[in-house]
């Protein structure tokens, strides 16, 4: 697993309560402090690249908002009444 990854080595500071915390959350998940913080590196990273593509989207719609209209659904489209679900 590790003969094609490049691996930089760095130092981090935290509380000691953090790292207790991190220690054991990674034990219980079955993983090393690093495995466990890359991992959460990596989940905080989707996070903020989601959150910055949302942000994009309401910037779009606030530079263009949709036309009157733009998101009506006829009637005839809407399916009413019994649709096979029970809440049994």
């Amino acid at each position: 697993m590790w003969n094609n990854i490049l691996m930089k080595v760095i130092q981090i500071t935290m509380d000691a309560e953090l790292a207790a915390q991190v220690d054991e959350c990674a034990r219980s998940v079955g993983a090393t402090r690093s495995g466990f913080t890359r991992d959460a590196l990596r989940a905080a990273l989707r996070r903020n690249e989601e959150k910055l593509l949302e942000e994009r989207h309401r910037a779009g719609y606030r530079g263009t908002p949709p036309r009157s209209g733009e998101f009506e659904v006829s009637e005839d489209d809407i399916v009413w009444g019994d649709d096979g679900w029970s809440d049994d």
